[in-house]
């Protein structure tokens, strides 16, 4: 086992994401296999670098603002704690990328994004793109090339936050699609003339955002769909689909629906008598369970390379409580492995009882989601049960 990279990103939830060696191989699906255009297959294995654990990707396609200019592309993750669609220079074909229209200011400048994470950021132009997901698309809305060669400059003020993120080495997928409960992503943008680039202040229309709320219909959330992982495995089968209450296939039912608080994007979880008050978080982005320290949680962290997760000497279970922003509370068990043992296992990429540690906040990483129909409805956007925000499972 290696591990090369770990990233959080602190916006109304936290993309975690860590690298290791694993491939994937066997899969399985939680339901029918029949295309329909609100819907995409999403797999949990080991990336397009062969060094994921606990990631779940897509496909996605991006093309030049009402053409046929288009490019598939795969490896991307599925994030439910961000916004907005990001993917590597690398992955897009130079051909492509020239001719993708660049947000300017008004100054005729060009709007360059700085998304920063906890170790380190991505930097790279604001273009205008027609993205295509399944049979929906998101017309003419602004997405972030990371890494574009053409801005190799990194400006101290978006630099002194970490080091670029910018291939598939550093960054571990092609690209992030960012689909939370809200539509504009809130990083810091710039103003680059040639290599010089001062911060900007830009319309909100500007904005990298997150595609399902333009998509013409189904764009008021999404279902993160995945079957039960009860061990450690190659990879494993599920979907994303687009709308709730929209279509026959993406009813609330019985889901118990938690809002979110407008203010930190989170809920409040409860665990081990301590209470993150609107600062509990369910998202894809973030491979494990994360909360309190080690000696809090009683657990040991495990020796480098992997001191970001548990490694307590045998299974342990544990609950704890959501609470919603109107009062609707629930349980939930899980559990967490010593993570040294679960990295051993050869050609492993799904991890179900991956844990560690995290200062003030309680992350329902993607072993939260093992199955598990989690609803994500979007702020402003009318859906069962009320406008978003929520999540509901």
């Amino acid at each position: 086992m290696s591990s090369t990279k770990s990233r959080l990103r602190l916006a109304a939830g936290c993309v975690l994401a860590v690298s290791l060696s694993a491939c994937g191989g066997v899969s399985s699906t939680k339901k029918s296999a029949v295309p329909v255009s609100n819907m995409v297959p999403a797999v949990v294995n080991a990336g397009p670098d062969n060094a994921y654990a606990n990631g779940l990707f897509t496909t996605v396609s991006i093309c030049v603002p009402g053409s046929s200019n288009c490019q598939t592309i795969n490896g991307v993750l599925v994030d439910t704690g961000s916004f907005g669609l990001r993917l590597l220079s690398s992955v897009i074909p130079s051909a492509l990328n020239s001719a993708l229209p660049r947000e300017k200011d008004s100054n005729g400048n060009t709007v360059v994004e700085c998304a920063e994470f906890s170790d380190g950021i991505t930097w790279g132009p604001v273009v205008t793109a027609d993205v295509k997901i399944s049979g929906e698309v998101a017309s003419a809305i602004p997405v972030q090339v990371i890494g574009d060669p053409s801005f190799p400059t990194v400006p101290s003020g978006c630099s002194s936050a970490g080091a670029p993120e910018d291939t598939l080495a550093k960054l571990g997928t092609n690209g992030i699609l960012g689909i939370g409960a809200f539509v504009l992503d809130g990083s810091p943008y710039y103003s680059c003339a040639g290599s010089s680039c001062e911060p900007a202040t830009i319309s909100t229309a500007q904005f990298v955002s997150n595609p399902v709320a333009s998509f013409a219909k189904d764009n008021n959330g999404v279902i993160v769909e995945l079957p039960a992982a009860t061990s450690t495995t190659a990879s494993l089968t599920g979907s994303v689909v687009f709308g709730i209450g929209t279509e026959t296939n993406n009813a609330l039912g019985n889901a118990t629906v938690f809002t979110i608080d407008l203010k930190t994007g989170n809920f409040t979880t409860a665990f081990k008598n301590k209470t993150y008050a609107s600062a509990g978080f369910l998202d894809t982005g973030s491979n494990g369970f994360f909360f309190l320290n080690s000696s809090t949680a009683g657990m040991p962290t495990c020796p480098s390379p992997a001191n970001g997760f548990y490694c307590p000497a045998s299974l342990t279970n544990l609950t704890a409580t959501n609470t919603g922003a109107n009062g609707t509370t629930g349980s939930v068990n899980f559990s967490v492995a010593n993570a040294d043992s679960l990295f051993s296992v050869p050609s492993a990429a799904v991890f179900p009882t991956l844990g560690g540690p995290l200062s003030g906040m309680f992350d329902w990483g993607l072993p939260f989601f093992y199955g598990r129909d989690v609803y994500v409805a979007i702020y402003g956007k009318e859906a069962p049960a009320g406008n978003g925000p929520y999540w509901a499972y």
